[in-house]
């Protein structure tokens, strides 16, 4: 049986030479240490991370260098050796700058004394967890949510774990590769929180052409009643995680609610492999798996790469363009981030980089919709992009917010298929804001008059 959800669209042929295969054949290469690494403090949703060290420090490799700011956060830890040479803004992903740790790499990779293996069976439950938080592990996918919230959350309302393996954006084939060359990694994170999460199910659901990762993962799966193989039809959006959870157990996440309220708890290929490095050997999170790849690159591979390296190190080692690109892209093609710089550095949510040249990537728009329906039937979650978009423009925003618009997953399916090349997305996203603005501008109103009228109450 393969699993799916309805809607959804298939964003180009998947084994074209410009797509997987570009990168999905050729086995993981390890990127050279570089000579500095920039370590930003915002790595993760939620507070930022907060400085511990000074600049002059000399740090070891995994030493944690700035704790959580909070409990939806994440420690930081040094991915090199090294001295601290600024604790200042530098350019993030996001397109901002944000307060980030600058460590130059003394090539020694001299190993912190923190990091050591753990005996997991011996462990209380809440002894993992914290080795978890500890280790500065978030969801690998790109959503970077801290992985000890969703699993302390999830306790007690879960009954299913699930790897999400689908990776069903084109191009980007790091999981596909950590499954075929490192399966024991994440089959043994996917038996860890099982464990911590006392769930009798633990899938993990791989997209059907990845085919050549089923024979190792049966194998290392056949010895847990508990641990179950999905195929997934190769479909755009089936890694999002509602859609993901729909497929697999035909539960539906509520409007507004976390898969946690559909008894699910959903983790990245690389973010169960990091749960099972920690307890294995210690290590915090300090590298990942980047794909590298589009038609500018004049190489494209799948490098190993250590967290806070620029990414123009990763360029030179895939032999720099072949082309001068017209866009770059940290993520996927789908809902990746456009990037302006090639100083930004590599963090805890980067699984792929792309660069296009030519005509690659590039769609003329023409705003006249023409009522079609196809971003209807596309919609993974059931919405009415039609009238979100007629609503946000005019910023009808009550009207917008009951068509789903707060629903909207970002996917970019409705802006793939609409013939109009109408830039849906963006809208949605603006809208989103607007809407957010409204409602915080309404608490704060509300929480002024309750303010006013105490204080009139207690003259």
């Amino acid at each position: 049986m393969v699993y799916s959800f309805r809607g959804g669209i298939h964003p180009g042929p998947h084994s074209d030479p410009g797509y997987k295969a570009a990168t999905n054949t050729k086995p993981i290469e390890k990127l050279a240490l570089p000579e500095q690494v920039i370590l930003p403090v915002s790595m993760h949703i939620g507070a930022p991370a907060k400085p511990i060290v000074q600049v002059g420090d000399t740090v070891d490799l995994g030493q944690t260098i700035a704790e959580a700011g909070g409990f939806v956060s994440a420690p930081i830890h040094a991915t090199v050796s090294g001295k601290v040479t600024a604790v200042e803004p530098r350019l993030h992903p996001n397109g901002s700058k944000v307060l980030s740790i600058v460590i130059e790499n003394d090539g020694e990779d001299r190993l912190h004394e923190s990091v050591h293996p753990y005996d997991f069976a011996a462990m209380t439950n809440e002894e993992r967890i914290e080795t978890i938080r500890s280790a500065g592990i978030v969801g690998h996918g790109g959503a970077t949510f801290p992985t000890h919230v969703k699993i302390q959350s999830g306790i007690g309302k879960c009954d299913t774990v699930i790897i999400n393996a689908a990776e069903c954006e084109p191009y980007i084939t790091s999981d596909h590769r950590l499954l075929l060359e490192r399966p024991e990694e994440v089959i043994g994170g996917l038996k860890m929180l099982a464990d911590i999460m006392g769930v009798p199910n633990a899938i993990i659901a791989i997209e059907e052409n990845k085919a050549d990762t089923f024979p190792g993962i049966e194998k290392l799966i056949a010895d847990d009643p508990r641990l179950k193989l999905y195929p997934l039809k190769c479909k755009y959006p089936q890694g999002a995680e509602k859609q993901l959870i729909n497929a697999c157990t035909g539960r539906e996440v509520p409007s507004g609610k976390l898969p946690a309220d559909a008894g699910c708890a959903v983790f990245n290929v690389d973010t169960a492999g990091a749960v099972y490095r920690r307890f294995t050997t210690g290590m915090p999170v300090i590298r990942r798996i980047v794909t590298v790849s589009g038609s500018a690159i004049a190489e494209p591979k799948n490098l190993e790469v250590r967290i806070g390296t620029q990414v123009e190190k990763m360029i030179d080692a895939c032999g720099g363009f072949k082309e001068a690109p017209n866009k770059l892209l940290m993520g996927g093609p789908m809902m990746g981030v456009a990037q302006f710089s090639l100083e930004i550095p590599i963090f805890k949510g980067t699984n792929a980089f792309l660069a296009f040249c030519g005509d690659e990537d590039k769609r003329e728009a023409n705003p006249q919709c023409i009522r079609c329906g196809k971003c209807i039937n596309a919609c993974p979650m059931h919405l009415l992009p039609i009238y979100m978009n007629v609503h946000g423009k005019n910023d009808n925003l009550d009207e917008a917010v009951e068509c789903g618009m707060l629903d909207c997953i970002e996917c970019g399916s409705c802006s793939y298929v609409c013939p109009a090349r109408i830039q849906l997305v963006q809208q949605f996203r603006l809208s989103k804001g607007k809407i957010m603005a409204a409602r915080q501008a309404a608490k704060a109103k509300a929480e002024a008059e309750a303010k006013a009228k105490a204080e009139a109450e207690n003259k």
